[in-house]
């Protein structure tokens, strides 16, 4: 049985296609980031040459642009709207079919995905931590879901230590990166001819193994520490504590809610960028002509009027209160439910807002007592 090393190697990178090759002889389906409709987006992946080579992004409050900046990397970007979680749980899926049978009987067919490996490249540290705290929801709760553990059970992750955080990043004050530490079967750090990796799991070195690779040298090392030093240093933006029950607790009649709620437009962009939401509602497709119908689910918003919607009686019925909700239980009593914050700090949320809503100065205003600049 092949253990997995810690050791450091060096693959150039006219080696990227080789390792999707391998990937693809192991009866993976490789899944990459790429361009699509000017954002970075995950989808099946064949050839080095769709991979965003050369591309860089910009992000700000409600700002999101792609940059052909002209060099030769592949992942010289934070992220784009799209993190692993439409991948393991989709935004609309299946779930079983009713039939109607002979002398007005039903029957029940479960509905289950496709079980084919997935090998995704490309992921971030903070996109493991979001998958993570999905697998204790989805998976350790007493209750394991057929549907999520399916797409689970056939993941390979080589994750991307992320040399280029953007402006609305915060990982570090979370503890979820920029350099990845856990839950990767292999893990690369770009430098500018190739890319240091390290095998995690025995899947990973596996695949390493066939790739006769080089040791990486102590100046490539030193490049790629420098890096991830750097990328750290970048990081602007950053969260009041990791755990702000206490505070929310405190000022659940702050002001501020309802001056967000003047520039909230309730549209959940947040909560369907955000990697760790799994809020979703379920529905009814039935067939036109009655022999059938097919039960799903699909992602739902805390944002939204029916979620908080019981017996006539909408629970959270404004914008203010609603923004509360996502934010006290992200932030504060997500601890309770899963021992950590639900947030990576990987930004999209302050991205993806059209009204440029920046989570972290929020929050700090309400647990700090920060004023509006």
């Amino acid at each position: 049985m092949t253990t997995p090393s810690p050791e450091m190697e060096f693959m150039p990178r006219h080696k990227f296609q080789e390792l999707i090759s391998v990937l693809e002889q192991q009866g993976y389906t490789c899944i990459g980031p790429q361009v699509r409709e000017q954002t970075i987006h995950y989808d099946t992946l064949h050839h080095v040459n769709s991979l965003p080579q050369g591309m860089s992004d910009v992000q700000a409050p409600g700002h999101y642009r792609l940059k052909n900046s002209g060099h030769e990397r592949y992942f010289a970007w934070a992220n784009g709207p799209q993190a692993l979680k439409p991948l393991m749980f989709p935004p609309s899926e299946p779930l079983w079919k009713s039939v109607g049978e002979t002398k007005g009987e039903m029957k029940f067919h479960e509905i289950l995905p496709d079980k084919k490996p997935l090998a995704v490249i490309g992921v971030r540290s903070c996109d493991i931590a979001a998958l993570y705290i999905h697998d204790r929801h989805f998976l350790q709760h007493g209750y394991r879901d057929p549907y999520y553990l399916v797409r689970r059970d056939g993941l390979l992750l080589i994750a991307v230590n992320c040399t280029h955080p953007a402006e609305t990043c915060f990982c570090v004050s979370t503890g979820d990166g920029p350099s990845a530490s856990y839950g990767y079967d292999l893990l690369l750090t770009e430098l500018d001819d190739g890319f240091v990796i390290q095998a995690h799991t025995e899947k990973g070195v596996s695949i390493r193994q066939q790739l006769e690779l080089t040791r990486a040298t102590a100046a490539q090392l030193e490049t790629a520490n420098k890096a991830m030093a750097q990328s750290k240093q970048q990081q602007k933006r950053h969260l009041p504590s990791q755990n702000l029950s206490s505070r929310f607790m405190q000022n659940l009649t702050h002001p501020r809610w309802q001056e967000i709620a003047g520039r909230c437009l309730s549209c959940g962009n947040c909560t369907s960028v955000c990697p760790t939401c799994f809020c979703h509602s379920e529905a009814e497709d039935p067939a036109l002509d009655g022999t059938h119908s097919v039960h799903f689910r699909q992602w739902d918003s805390c944002f939204g009027q029916k979620h908080s919607y019981i017996h006539g009686f909408t629970i959270r019925s404004d914008t203010g209160l609603r923004y509360r909700q996502w934010m006290t239980h992200k932030l504060g009593t997500w601890h309770q439910q899963f021992g950590r914050s639900g947030c990576v700090g990987c930004g999209r949320c302050i991205a993806w807002c059209p009204a440029g809503i920046d989570f972290t100065e929020e929050a700090g205003i309400i647990c700090e007592g920060k004023e509006r600049d």
